[in-house]
């Protein structure tokens, strides 16, 4: 089982760089690239939800499930 992360494409489609979305969620550029890359093991809630506030988004927009 895999979970992708669509953080780039919600981006591009809100015309919004990684390093805005992290100064506006209050995380590094660090741990943004941590977040965009499937590299990520965890992602608390309360980013998530900051996440979502930011781009006016849904969990479901930025995390998709594909099964091996």
């Amino acid at each position: 089982m895999s979970i992708i992360v669509n953080l780039d494409l919600i981006l591009a489609k809100r015309n919004m760089k990684s390093k805005e979305l992290a100064e506006i969620i209050g995380i590094t550029t660090a741990n943004m690239s941590i977040l965009k890359s499937d590299k990520v093991k965890t992602v608390r809630f309360s980013t998530l939800e900051a996440i979502c506030k930011a781009l006016e988004c849904q969990p479901a927009d930025i995390l998709e499930y594909f099964e091996d």
